[in-house]
C-alpha cells in the first residue's frame, strides 16, 4: 500500500544554529532532546557564532523510494533530516510535498513518521499500545487489527501483551518501527535507528526493514554513517560532507563511477593508479581522462598475474591484508586467507572491480 501518490523535495536548503564556547551539552542539532530541549544559558557578548549545518543541499525522494543519506559524523545529515521533519527552521531553501511548500507546517502536521537511535518506547505501556499509540484518527473498533498486522509484517505476532521491558534490543526497534508505520505516514523519517546494535543483528534488521519498505511501499528518507547499511537498503544513495551534497545515485553507480577523488576515498577506494600502473594491471584502456582506483577488493591473487614485491601482511578476521608495491611505487592491498611465504606475489585486477572517477 502506497501512503499516496506524492514526492519529497529538498530544494537549495540551508540550515543554520547558533551556538558559544560555553555550551558543551550540545554540539549540534541532531544531539538536542528530540521531544524537548531546555535552552542554554544566555551566552556572554561576542560568544556566540553561527554555524551551517547544511547549505544549499537540493535532493528528492520519488513515491514509494527508500534514499539514504550517508555520511561521517558532522556532515549534516541529520541536520538535514531534522529540517525535513519540521524540527530545525530553514536559513534559505524550501522542502516540498507533492510540489507543495511545507514552510508553516509544524512537524504534527506534516504526517511523516520518525524512527531515532533509541527506540522511545513507553515502559508503562504494552508492545500493542505502543504501536497503537499514534492511531487515533483510527476508529477504535479497527486499532486491535492495525496493530496485528503491523507486529506480524515486522516480524513480532503474538507481542501484543508484552511488556516493552522484556524486550531485547532488536525486538524493541522492530516495535518502533511498527509503531512508525502504524498512521501509514506520507514519509518515514530514520535517523541511524540500527547504529546502537551488534553488526549481527544490524545486518539482519536492515533486511527486515528493505522488506518491511518496500512491502508497505513507504517512501524513506535513511540516515546512516553505515556503507553497507545504506548500499543494502537504498534505492539512490546521497554522500553529504561538511553541510553539502557530493553525490546522489544508485549504489551500483556510486561504487563504481564516483563523480570525485573524495567520493571514492570515502567509500574505501584507497590507491589512484599512474598511467604506469594502469597498464601494468591490464587497465591502461580506462585511464585515457578519468581516474581509476582500487577498492579493498579490486586486486586478487593470481599466480598468472603480474608479479608484485609484497611489503607488509597483517591478519585481519578472516583473512589476511597484504600490502603491495605497484610499479610505480605507489602502495596497494589485497585480501588472501593466509600469509604469503614469498616475496613477491601475482596480482590481478578486472575492470569491473574497481572505480571509475569522471
Amino acid at each position: 500500500m502506497v501512503n499516496d501518490n506524492g514526492a519529497l523535495g529538498v530544494h537549495d536548503v540551508v540550515v543554520r544554529y547558533r551556538t558559544s564556547a560555553g555550551d558543551q551539552r550540545h554540539t549540534t542539532p541532531s544531539k538536542r532532546p528530540i521531544i524537548t530541549w531546555v535552552p542554554p544559558k544566555r551566552p556572554a557578548p561576542g560568544d556566540v557564532r553561527t554555524v551551517t549545518a547544511v547549505d544549499g543541499v537540493s535532493l528528492d525522494a520519488a513515491p514509494g523510494e527508500v534514499v539514504a543519506l550517508l555520511g561521517a559524523s558532522g556532515s549534516g545529515k541529520s541536520s538535514l533530516l531534522r529540517a525535513i521533519a519540521g524540527l530545525e527552521p530553514l536559513a534559505g531553501g524550501s522542502i516540498t510535498w507533492a510540489g507543495r511548500d511545507l514552510a508553516g507546517t509544524p512537524t504534527h502536521k506534516r504526517n511523516f513518521g520518525m524512527m531515532f537511535q533509541e527506540p522511545a518506547l513507553f515502559p508503562s505501556l504494552t508492545v500493542g499500545k505502543n504501536v497503537a499509540y499514534g492511531l487515533h484518527k483510527t476508529p477504535r473498533g479497527r486499532r486491535g487489527e492495525v496493530v496485528d498486522r503491523f507486529l506480524e509484517l515486522v516480524g513480532l505476532p503474538g507481542y501484543q501483551e508484552r511488556k516493552t521491558t522484556e524486550l531485547s534490543g532488536g525486538q524493541a526497534q522492530r516495535v518502533a518501527l511498527a509503531r512508525a508505520l502504524a498512521p501509514v505516514p506520507r514519509l518515514l523519517l530514520l535517523d541511524e535507528p540500527l547504529s546502537a546494535l551488534d553488526r549481527g543483528l544490524r545486518e539482519h534488521l536492515v533486511e527486515v526493514l528493505g522488506e518491511v519498505l518496500r512491502r508497505t511501499g513507504t517512501t524513506a528518507v535513511h540516515v546512516t554513517h553505515d556503507q553497507d547499511e545504506a548500499f543494502a537498503l537504498a534505492d539512490r544513495v546521497a554522500i553529504m560532507a561538511d553541510g553539502t551534497l557530493l553525490q546522489v545515485d544508485t549504489p551500483r553507480n556510486l561504487w563504481r563511477h564516483p563523480v570525485s577523488g573524495e567520493v571514492a576515498t570515502f567509500l574505501g577506494y584507497s590507491t589512484f593508479l599512474s598511467q604506469t600502473d594502469a597498464d601494468a594491471l591490464g587497465l591502461g584502456h580506462l585511464t585515457a581522462d578519468p581516474a581509476v582506483a582500487l577498492g579493498p577488493e579490486s586486486p586478487v591473487a593470481d599466480p598468472n598475474g603480474v608479479q608484485l614485491q609484497v611489503r607488509q601482511q597483517k591478519p585481519r578476521r578472516g583473512y589476511v591484508q597484504v600490502t603491495v608495491l605497484l610499479p610505480s611505487g605507489a602502495k596497494a592491498e589485497l585480501r588472501v586467507p593466509e600469509k604469503i611465504g614469498t616475496a613477491t606475489v601475482g596480482v590481478r585486477t578486472d575492470a569491473d572491480s574497481v572505480a571509475v572517477v569522471s
